[in-house]
């Protein structure tokens, strides 16, 4: 198609869903599964105007999909106003990593026992399906607040911070597999890709995520400067933090994570004398003009209200054009038996497993710890983490088969989530006051 055609297209996509978008919150489906149908329709299985094999591009695939995540990770950071510090992250830690490691082992038994594929080959396919997704998962996960629901926030939490957990288990795959160096006896996996990944990427994440805002605000409010370009700051701050982090060889992921966390948590210094804004507040429509992105009582929270708001229409975009991606890279699955009894094992049974183990002890519900557990919705992230092992020496037989598998858990897992997501999410709105726990853990 010409670049008038895609103009075209895109932009009826586009005004569609602003249409539709009210609609669609109330039928059992969900924009994912609109753009991964659109995709199959523009890919070689339709039209054929879109070819992005997986074998072929998988480093500009790995490169998008890389970039879909960290604009998600952020915008999961400034929805939650819960500072790790906070007991309410023991549970979304603990199904990030006890949960997430089970599932690794799981799917790596399966992958021995029941593929018949090597030790390195078998932990890369879990480390590639083990980590939950922060994109399409957003309608499942806590709205941003201080008192989050607690099956959103520790969905939420759960996404955000398994994809920086699941990067080790990617490389231990690599390293079993030769195309990565774990050290002797493992040493460097365990220093570096595991605790120092981990450790590193939050620690510089905070610290920038707090200095910067702190230094935004102090501007606005005392000099009256660094005002506006919110999307700048936006983005900024998730490359700078990226940036660094990989430089200093942690995790990317969980730095922009926790540099949106402790942005949001910058908090205003008043200056002496002045007075909130909304004090004597007369009632909306508002009669003067009230600048309060420069104002000590407001600015912070204009600053994460304005970035939010940016990140999230970002974060929108970047799910339609990967989600149309995966859906044009379906015709190069070949479905193979093992698909059909892979995937829904995966869902029904290892995933409830693994859920079961990370959440022992914890006060929930069974209704509870059910939602959890069904709805650990794979996507974009594994499709880095696939284009990742692609791109880093992985590629014959083994290549086609984590193609395979992968591609295909992804669309089951829009499919078969997107449409239980509305009528589950609905009826636990309605129900969850009556659980124990519905709050907190």
């Amino acid at each position: 198609m010409s670049a008038a055609h895609w103009a075209l297209f895109a932009g009826l996509l586009l005004i569609t869903m602003v249409l539709l978008g009210t609609l669609l919150k109330r039928l059992p489906l969900s924009s994912a599964m609109i753009y991964l149908a659109l995709g199959y329709g523009l890919g070689p299985g339709g039209i054929g105007v879109l070819a992005p094999d997986p074998f072929l591009l998988a480093g500009p695939l790995e490169l998008v999909s890389e970039t879909v995540v960290l604009i998600s990770l952020f915008a999961v950071g400034l929805k939650l106003g819960i500072p790790l510090g906070d007991r309410r992250w023991i549970l979304p830690g603990r199904l990030a990593v006890v949960s997430m490691s089970v599932t690794v082992a799981l799917v790596a038994a399966v992958g021995i026992w029941g593929l018949g594929l090597s030790l390195g080959a078998a932990v890369l396919l879990g480390g590639i399906l083990a980590p939950t997704d922060p994109v399409l998962a957003s309608g499942v996960q806590s709205e941003a607040g201080r008192s989050p629901d607690f099956v959103g926030f520790s969905l939420a939490g759960e996404g955000a911070l398994n994809d920086g957990s699941a990067f080790p288990f990617v490389l231990l795959g690599l390293g079993l597999l030769g195309s990565h160096d774990l050290g002797a006896g493992g040493w460097h996996w365990w220093a570096m890709d595991v605790l120092w990944a981990t450790g590193g990427g939050l620690a510089i994440g905070a610290l920038l995520g707090t200095l910067i805002g702190i230094l935004v605000v102090y501007l606005r409010t005392r000099h009256q400067s660094a005002i506006g370009l919110n999307l700048f700051l936006c983005l900024g701050l998730i490359a700078i933090s990226y940036g660094i982090a990989q430089i200093c060889l942690a995790s990317g992921f969980l730095a922009v994570f926790a540099a949106g966390l402790a942005l949001q948590r910058v908090r205003e210094h008043p200056m002496a004398g002045t007075l909130s804004l909304d004090r004597n507040r007369p009632p909306p429509p508002y009669t003067r003009d009230e600048n309060r992105a420069t104002h000590s009582h407001h600015a912070s929270a204009t600053m994460n209200l304005a970035v939010q708001g940016f990140n999230e229409q970002l974060e929108k975009l970047a799910e339609l054009a990967l989600v149309l991606t995966i859906g044009a890279m379906l015709p190069y699955v070949q479905w193979t038996l093992a698909i059909a009894w892979f995937v829904p094992l995966l869902f029904l049974l290892l995933r409830p497993l693994a859920i079961a183990v990370g959440m022992a002890g914890s006060i929930v519900s069974g209704y509870q710890q059910t939602m959890i557990a069904w709805f650990g919705i794979r996507g974009i992230g594994s499709v880095f983490y696939l284009m990742y092992a692609l791109n880093h020496g992985v590629s014959g037989a083994l290549a086609e088969t984590l193609v395979n598998l992968t591609l295909a858990t992804v669309a089951a897992s829009i499919l078969v989530h997107g449409i239980s997501a509305t009528p589950l999410m609905a009826w636990y709105g309605r129900h969850r006051r009556r659980l124990p726990g519905a709050t907190g853990p």
